[in-house]
């Protein structure tokens, strides 16, 4: 790109339609007013004899009332615009006592780059970095003095401009677990320079007017029961929604000439480095997005949260790496200093972003408690995998009774009658003379025998397809839900191909009828227990609910001087980014059933809870992943066929006759 006068021709770009988003503005006022000026001509007229007569009269109060209410309109809707607070996004503040050498190196870049350093440093846990204004209005600096046709401001040196003008840095915290010391600058290096048309006072002035525009309609969406209230913010919602259509062409027009300005600034920074530290930026958002949906998802609905997130995915990654080849020279590479060593106290940073992600994907409190507490990789197995599983079963069990399945007479321990697996492959066996699968809309027809379902089961037929659980994701300490099966096509990811790409989190958009058709290809038996599974989660979640996020007075966090910018963000609609649509009535079942094998395992196998770091929660045997059991359970589950699963029990020496431990 060619620049004019060393100025960049993104910058010129960008200042063009900043000056056209202002015109807006200016347009606005200037419509506000034209009735206020003709109240004027026509007063004026009046007392110098000019505009005499009753029309005239009539006209002038008129006019004077409509000019009057337009300036009380426009006074209030300028009010909102001003004083609402721009959305932010949630982040976790670094202090510069707590990551001098962090500051050092960027202010050391914006140096080099020759633009305003930023004011400050924020960490989100997201693979992504950014600049984010959070100056409001009222507490802007003072107007810099300077022509309006003077454009070397656009990349004046940092001492020109105050402190307070300059955006926040925001880092995805898994970048500077992951890359090294040398690939965070370089790629910090385009986002840092676009502090330089940021701090131009057009530009700034835009973004403060679209920013405030986009607050009022935030503040006129609010709910009110004062009829009053509803019609002055349908208007107020009204007109901000009228200037952000006629801002909106421009302000995209302005951000993509920011950046082109920024990338072409930036090419003089540690370009050859910039290009190999892109592949570790795609590297580190495949590992983070697999460590979120595998292994922190299960923990989050068990009511913990992983204390560590940054480091595993440093563990996932390395994985990754080792198992796909993806990164020549990864030993040497390791070798280098990694980005987190700029931070004084690693740890307490990465708890305090790990609790942020629990908020943001989860929805858990902001502070811990006795359903809400951290737990670390090495509990892990025991306190996320074991008390999961366990958990399912006693469920799955419950819901049996429930149904009226009878526990089995023969196998249990003397004096008791224990939860076996048994109990599960005998009710799931289809006999020769059992009726066809019902439709997903009546589980229960044509269902009979000795374990037809309860009457309280007729409630749960309305969520067999999975619609008990809703969109909301649930608080901390709902039941605990499987950790796993929430894959599609009911493959739990502890047991499937890890080279399966992971699920994007907040992919909403699969077909409503896939869960109208969801049981339609199981048995009656599956079908109905399935309905139960899910009328059971359902009420565990309700229940949980109302004990659910909450917004403390004041940022909470794990350590001193480090915790989620409460302050700054509504925390009342959590999640913000819920990870997964709700599982299916299949997906339920298949990872109830599932569970209850791994606890057969574990008590009559010698077989343990894992971890792995691609996968989440897994099954070993004599220190090894067992197969796959995902095809073997969907067999009993689709066609009521216990045979593979039997054959896989027998192989690893389970014996489902025996009673398990439950939660």
């Amino acid at each position: 790109m060619t620049g004019i006068g060393g100025v960049e021709m993104g910058a010129l770009a960008a200042r063009t339609r900043a000056l056209a988003v202002l015109r807006v503005r200016s347009r606005a006022v200037a419509v506000a007013l034209l009735p206020a000026a003709a109240a004027v001509i026509l007063l004026v007229g009046g007392s110098t004899g000019h505009l005499v007569g009753g029309g005239w009269d009539v006209l002038r109060r008129v006019v004077s009332v409509l000019a009057l209410c337009v300036l009380l309109a426009a006074a209030g809707v300028a009010l909102v615009v001003a004083r609402s607070r721009p959305a932010v996004t949630p982040t976790v503040t670094v202090a510069e006592e707590s990551a001098p050498d962090l500051y050092r190196m960027v202010r050391d870049l914006a140096d080099r780059l020759d633009v305003p350093a930023p004011s400050a440093i924020a960490l989100t846990p997201d693979c992504d970095s950014w600049l984010e204004d959070r100056a409001h209005p009222r507490h802007g600096p003072p107007p810099v003095d300077r022509h309006d046709d003077d454009l070397s401001g656009l990349g004046e040196p940092a001492r020109r401009r105050s402190a307070a003008a300059a955006p926040v840095l925001v880092i995805g915290s898994p970048f500077l677990w992951w890359m090294r010391v040398g690939e965070l600058r370089a790629v910090l290096a385009p986002v840092v320079a676009g502090t330089g048309p940021s701090a131009h006072p057009d530009i700034a002035a835009a973004r403060r007017f679209i920013r405030g525009l986009d607050a009022a309609v935030a503040v006129a969406s609010a709910d009110r029961r004062d009829p009053l209230s509803r019609v002055a913010c349908a208007g107020l919602g009204w007109v901000s929604r009228l200037l952000l259509r006629g801002c909106r062409e421009h302000a995209t027009g302005m951000e993509r000439g920011v950046a082109a300005a920024a990338a072409e600034r930036a090419q003089a920074v540690d370009y050859g480095l910039r290009i190999v530290a892109q592949e570790q930026v795609g590297l580190a958002y495949a590992g983070w997005d697999r460590l979120l949906t595998r292994v922190a998802l299960p923990a989050w609905r068990m009511g913990r949260w992983p204390s560590r997130l940054d480091v595993g995915v440093v563990a996932a990654l390395t994985e990754l790496s080792r198992r796909d080849r993806l990164a020549e020279g990864f030993a040497s590479r390791l070798g280098e200093r990694p980005a987190c060593d700029l931070l004084e106290e690693p740890g307490t940073m990465d708890e305090a972003v790990s609790l942020l992600a629990a908020r943001l994907f989860h929805g858990g409190p902001a502070e811990t408690g006795p359903d809400w507490s951290p737990v670390g990789w090495g509990e892990y197995p025991e306190e996320v995998v074991d008390r999961t599983w366990r958990t399912d079963a006693a469920r799955l069990h419950r819901v049996l009774d429930t149904l009226g399945v009878r526990r089995a007479a023969g196998g249990t321990a003397p004096g008791t009658d224990g939860p076996t697996l048994a109990r599960i492959l005998d009710h799931l066996t289809i006999p020769d003379t059992e009726p066809p699968a019902p439709s997903p809309t009546d589980p229960h027809a044509g269902y009979g025998g000795p374990g037809a379902p309860h009457p309280e089961a007729g409630a749960a037929t309305e969520t067999a397809s999975g619609t008990a659980a809703g969109p909301g994701t649930p608080a901390p300490g709902a039941g605990a839900q499987a950790g796993y099966g929430d894959d599609l096509d009911g493959q739990p990811p502890g047991y499937g191909d890890h080279d399966a790409p992971p699920p994007r989190y907040g992919d909403h958009d699969a077909p409503d009828d896939e869960d109208d058709d969801d049981l339609a290809g199981t048995t009656a038996r599956g079908a109905a227990l399935a309905a139960g599974l899910s009328a059971q989660l359902a009420r565990e979640e309700a229940q949980a609910r109302p004990g659910g996020a909450g917004v403390p007075s004041s940022p909470p966090g794990p350590g001193a001087g480090a915790g989620p910018d409460a302050a700054l963000w509504d925390g009342r609609a959590l999640p913000l980014l819920p990870l997964q649509p709700p599982r299916t009535g299949r997906e339920i079942l298949t990872a109830h059933i599932t569970a209850m094998v791994c606890c057969a395992a574990m008590d009559t196998a010698g077989a343990v809870p894992g971890l792995d770091w691609l996968d989440g929660p897994s099954l070993l045997v004599d220190g090894a992943r067992t197969a796959d059991l995902a095809p073997s359970v969907l067999s009993l589950v689709e066609t009521g066929d216990p045979g593979p699963l039997r054959a896989w029990m027998t192989d690893l020496g389970i014996r489902p006759e025996k009673p398990v431990r439950l939660v």
